[in-house]
C-alpha cells in the first residue's frame, strides 16, 4: 500500500512515520534537491514535481493521498498540480486528505464551533482555505475521489513548540481577554489521519484538535515551568506591537469541537490538553538529545 504526500512538512512527515510503521510505502513530493534529500534521508521515495511522468507513475499505485500545502492566490497548488496526473494515471486513491484550518470559522468570541457551523473566514488566508476546501470537494465529486477535509488548529510537537521560543528568549505571554484557541499535537494529527484512511468517507469534514481550548499565556507559562524557567511577563495585546498576521490570530477566539472525529473515526487524542502534549514533547526531545536539548525537525 502506498501513501503519497504532497507537501512534506511537519504534518506530512508525522503521517509518513506512522504509516511506514504500518508497512505502507511512502512517497513524497519535492521541488528541489534539498527537499529530495530530506525525503530520502527519512527512508522514503522522493517524487520530483517537475517530472510529470514520475508523478503520474507514483499516483498510479497510490492508495492514500495527502495534500498539506497551503493555497495561494491561484488556489490549492496540490489540486492544480495533481488533477492532470491523476486523470492520466487513471488513479482512484481510496482516500484523499486535504489539510485545512479552523481559521475558516473566523471569530466566534470564544463560542464552540462544529463542522456544521457556518464558515466566516476573516482573513485572506482563511478565505483561500474556504475556496480550496470547496474546490477539492467539487473535484472529488466530479472525478469520483474519496476526498476528506481536515480543519486544524495550531500544530505543535518536537522541534515546534513553546519550548523552542522559551529557549531562544522569544516567548511572549500575550493576554487578550476572553481569547482562547485549540491545539493539536502532531502525533495526534497523524493518528486522526490514519483513522480516516482506515475509514474513508466521501466528502467527510473533521476538526482534529485537543479537548481543552486555552489561552496562549497559560500554555507558555506551563512550558516554562517544565523547563524550570520563570514564565515571561504578561503583555497586554494592545501593548504587544504584533505583526499583522499575529494580530489577525489574536483577533479570533473560538472553541473547536472534535466530537465528530471521535464518533465517526473512533479517534481519541493521546494528548487531550496542552499539558500532556508539552510533557510528551519535552520527553521526546530529551530522549533524542544526549544533552537534553531540543532536536529540530525540518519541514
Amino acid at each position: 500500500m502506498r501513501l503519497l504526500i504532497f507537501g512534506y512538512g511537519f504534518s506530512g512527515r508525522a503521517l509518513a512515520r506512522r504509516m511506514a510503521g504500518e508497512a505502507w510505502e511512502v512517497f513524497a513530493t519535492h521541488r528541489d534537491d534539498a527537499g529530495a534529500g530530506r525525503v530520502r534521508a527519512d527512508g522514503y521515495t522522493p517524487v520530483d514535481l517537475a517530472d510529470r511522468t514520475a508523478l503520474t507513475e507514483a499516483l498510479a499505485g497510490t492508495r492514500a493521498l495527502l495534500v498539506t500545502a497551503p493555497p495561494g492566490p491561484q488556489g490549492c497548488p496540490g489540486l492544480n498540480t495533481l488533477v492532470g496526473p491523476l486523470a492520466a494515471a487513471g488513479a482512484f486513491p481510496d482516500w484523499t486528505g486535504y489539510l485545512s484550518t479552523t481559521g475558516v470559522y473566523g471569530d466566534r468570541r470564544g463560542g464552540w464551533v462544529t463542522e456544521a457551523s457556518p464558515l466566516a473566514a476573516q482573513s485572506v488566508e482563511g478565505a483561500r482555505r474556504v475556496g480550496a476546501e470547496r474546490d477539492w470537494l467539487q473535484v472529488g465529486r466530479g472525478m469520483g475521489l474519496t476526498v476528506t477535509i481536515f480543519r486544524l488548529p495550531g500544530i505543535y510537537g518536537p522541534g515546534r513548540s513553546a519550548f523552542d521560543r522559551l529557549r531562544e528568549g522569544q516567548a511572549r505571554r500575550i493576554v487578550a481577554p476572553g481569547q482562547v484557541f485549540s491545539r493539536i499535537h502532531v502525533d495526534d494529527l497523524a493518528a486522526g489521519l490514519a483513522a480516516s484512511i482506515a475509514r474513508p468517507r466521501p466528502a467527510g469534514i473533521y476538526n482534529l484538535c485537543d479537548d481543552e481550548p486555552a489561552p496562549n499565556s497559560e500554555a507558555v507559562a506551563y512550558a516554562a515551568g517544565l523547563l524550570g524557567m520563570a514564565a515571561p511577563p504578561e503583555v497586554a495585546l494592545a501593548d504587544a506591537n504584533l505583526r499583522p498576521a499575529a494580530m489577525r490570530f489574536y483577533a479570533e477566539s473560538k472553541r473547536v469541537s472534535n466530537a465528530r472525529a471521535k464518533a465517526e473515526l473512533g479517534w481519541r487524542p493521546a494528548y487531550p490538553t496542552y499539558r500532556e502534549g508539552l510533557r510528551a514533547v519535552l520527553a521526546a526531545e530529551t530522549s533524542c538529545s544526549p544533552v537534553g536539548g531540543a532536536v529540530s525537525e525540518a519541514d
